[in-house]
């Protein structure tokens, strides 16, 4: 008979089964337990992390939308400096080039000045006298040379103001930019959600860039470039009033002196006027007096041959009656006559001789005065035709370039002038 094979093993004992079911059993309670506690500490967990993230990134999304006003407003300040600057650059730039052409427009007046004072050189003898044209002339020189410093100085000034209002902007334009910049950042960074696709991690994001500054100093900088900018404007505000100022003044100041100049000569030109007929009043009368004064002298000259002949013949009777014979050489009553005609001729002609002398010196004199009369008309006409030239000169002062056609020869560049019954006439 076969019989069965009992494998051979560890036998439990009936309470062995029931403390390892017992075992079994609180272990799977208290695993349960443990389970439970752990998931609602989780969701606890969840609910407290849930919250704080969302309240963060509140936070986060304020704090960016506060930051994109703060750099927004600062960015519409710097909108408004920049527009304020660019229209006082603008500004000043034209009153720079009002200054320019001021001073380009005083080159003419000196001009006309110097070719007034260079054409009175040419006055003759007695004329080259320090009058109160040459005076004026040689102020208004001086006044269009400080007038021209003057206005070289507001140039020199104005340019420089310019520099410092390009290199004010710049720095606020600079500023400008960087501000566009960061709203652009920041926007695409308020823009950002879970959903977002350019979202990743990132090495070491916490870190603090290079170059990071502080709020404060941000700030700063911005204040200090518009305070800069702002005091760079008020800065040019006072130079454009002041070079305007400057060139209104200039212009006043040569405009009196150039009053003050043309007064003066058209007074010149009335007194050599009233001198040059003078004159020729002077010259007529010298002429006259010549002629009285040469038929006075040949009057003179007739008399004293007569009175010549007259005392020969007295000669010629005291001779021949000295041949008178023996008693009839008697000194009678005409011996003393014939005696004393002689004596009262030789008299009458030395008186004559010594006033012909006298008349024909003073005939010399009337030759060289009227000599120097005329010489003076010649040096008067000269000095008229050089003060008018100068007055056509000055024309250009007040009469357009385009319009002004001087009255001057075009080879020799002397004015026209003619002479008319005896008077100088302005051509």
């Amino acid at each position: 008979m076969t019989t069965l094979s009992v494998k051979p093993g560890q036998r439990f004992t009936l309470p062995d089964w029931h403390t390892n079911s017992y075992l079994i059993s609180a272990d799977a309670e208290r695993q349960r337990s443990a389970s439970h506690q752990v998931r609602q500490e989780a969701r606890a967990l969840c609910n407290e992390t849930n919250n704080q993230t969302k309240w963060d990134e509140h936070d986060n999304q304020t704090r960016l939308a506060e930051r994109i006003s703060s750099v927004n407003r600062w960015k519409e300040t710097l909108d408004k400096c920049l527009a304020d600057i660019d229209a006082e650059i603008d500004a000043l730039a034209k009153v720079k080039e009002a200054a320019e052409r001021a001073l380009q427009a005083k080159n003419l007046p000196l001009d006309v000045s110097i070719e007034c004072l260079t054409l009175r050189e040419s006055r003759r003898a007695i004329d080259v006298v320090r009058d109160p044209v040459e005076e004026e002339l040689h102020k208004e020189v001086k006044v269009i040379d400080k007038a021209k410093r003057q206005l070289q100085q507001r140039v020199k000034e104005a340019f420089e103001q310019l520099c410092l209002l390009q290199e004010a902007r710049q720095q606020l334009s600079c500023d400008h930019r960087c501000k566009m910049e960061a709203l652009e950042i920041d926007r695409v960074c308020l823009s950002l959600n879970v959903n977002s696709p350019n979202i990743s991690f990132k090495v070491n994001p916490t870190r603090v860039p290079d170059g990071s500054t502080a709020p404060d100093e941000w700030e700063q900088n911005s204040q200090c470039n518009k305070e800069r900018a702002e005091a760079e404007m008020k800065a040019s505000t006072e130079l454009r009033e002041a070079t305007v100022l400057a060139i209104a003044q200039t212009n006043n100041k040569l405009e009196a002196q150039r009053v003050a100049t043309e007064f003066a000569l058209r007074k010149r030109i009335r007194d050599l006027e009233r001198a040059y007929d003078e004159l020729k009043w002077q010259e007529q009368n010298s002429l006259e007096e010549i002629a009285e004064m040469e038929e006075d002298i040949r009057r003179l000259e007739e008399d004293l041959r007569r009175k010549t002949q007259d005392l020969k013949v007295a000669h010629t009777r005291l001779e021949i009656r000295t041949y008178r014979p023996n008693m009839e050489l008697c000194r009678d009553q005409v011996q003393y006559g014939l005696t004393d005609e002689v004596h009262q001729l030789e008299g009458t002609i030395r008186a004559l001789k010594q006033k012909l002398a006298e008349s024909q010196d003073a005939l010399d004199a009337l030759y060289r005065q009227l000599h120097r009369i005329q010489t003076d008309i010649g040096y008067k006409a000269s000095s008229l035709v050089l003060d008018n030239k100068c007055m056509d000169s000055r024309r250009k002062l007040v009469v357009p370039a385009e319009k002004f056609v001087p009255e001057v020869d075009t080879f020799n560049r002397t004015t026209n002038r003619a002479l008319k019954n005896g008077q100088l006439e302005l051509a």
